[in-house]
């Protein structure tokens, strides 16, 4: 009988070097697969936050997405108000738009505009996850295909949709009215470039994680104190004079003091770093985070003196 022959077994490989935060929270998600689990009005406070951040193009948003706002999600005047407004349409379908999921939102616009409730707009834009099929993107770019189809699509999805109140049929005005109107207002906004332009605000990081960008140097304080440090300068004098029992009028008057002055020195390169703290937390964290900082240090710096107080009062 012949030996047997030992095979070895391949030993499995083991990928190593995990990060913290994968171990905690599993794989991230990026951005274009988050967006589409994002429910109804995480939507649209999405989509808020990216078109307010549009601070040169509007000079007002609002949003109005509720049972009343007559077919206005997010509602963008223009920053010359003789361009009038932009409507942004929040659509979060599990599906790429098609002309089905439009025509009750087109009805609407042109039911209420003929009514006079509103202007009608520069520009009308869908925002989906998904964005817009192609049949729909095609329609968008010939604007009388777009207008002949919202005519054939009005008794089936706009004659009792519009309002409950009544049932808007299409009589000879209205289709006058419609003929009269421009269609190549509408658009829809392709969700990567809504990604990346959202990221450019201070809501980004909140939705989607990622970490923050590196924080710039902070400034060099100029030799003469600017108006800006005016009142934290005071309030540094006004603690020299403290401690030295005299008042102190300007920092001329610690020249003999270069303990002092040597402080006052590092307390203004102290000032202007937490003032580029500030300036970068403003340009990348949502309203509140500098603040919620600054009542962390401040009740650092003041529980030990309330403790202190405490001990004494109960020996």
């Amino acid at each position: 009988m012949s030996k047997a022959t030992t095979v070895p077994i391949p030993v499995p490989t083991i990928t190593t070097g995990f990060s913290a935060s994968v171990v905690v929270s599993g794989q991230p998600i990026p951005p274009i697969e988050r967006i589409k689990i994002f429910g109804a009005t995480q939507w649209e406070e999405f989509v808020l936050e990216w078109v307010d951040s549009l601070r040169t193009k509007y000079s007002l948003v609002e949003r109005c997405g509720s049972a009343g706002d007559m077919g206005r999600d997010i509602i963008a005047t223009c920053a010359d108000p003789t361009d009038g407004w932009d409507n942004y349409q929040c659509k979060h379908y599990d599906h790429s738009l098609q002309p089905s999921d439009i025509w009750l939102e087109l009805g609407k616009l042109v039911y209420y505009t003929k009514r006079g409730d509103y202007s009608y707009p520069r520009k009308y834009y869908f925002v989906a996850p998904q964005g817009a099929g192609t049949t729909l993107s095609n329609l968008f770019k010939q604007p009388s295909q777009l207008r002949a189809g919202l005519i054939a699509a009005w008794d089936k999805k706009c004659r009792g949709g519009i309002t409950s109140t009544a049932t808007i049929g299409m009589d000879q005005d209205l289709r006058n009215y419609i003929d009269g109107l421009t269609f190549s207002i509408f658009e829809a906004m392709p969700p990567l470039r809504l990604i990346e332009e959202h990221a450019m605000t201070r809501w980004h990081v909140f939705r989607f994680g990622g970490g923050l960008p590196p924080r710039p140097p902070a400034a060099i304080p100029p030799a003469d104190p600017a108006t800006k440090e005016a009142n934290y300068v005071r309030r540094l004098l006004d603690a020299y004079g403290d401690y030295l029992k005299r008042a102190i009028g300007s920092i001329g008057d610690l020249s003999s003091k270069p303990d002092l002055l040597d402080h006052f020195g590092d307390s203004r390169i102290e000032f202007y770093s937490a003032e580029s703290l500030r300036a970068f937390s403003r340009d990348t964290l949502p309203p509140g985070e500098f603040e919620k900082l600054q009542d962390e240090v401040h009740s650092g710096i003041i529980e030990p003196g309330i403790a202190k107080v405490a001990i004494g009062r109960r020996r």
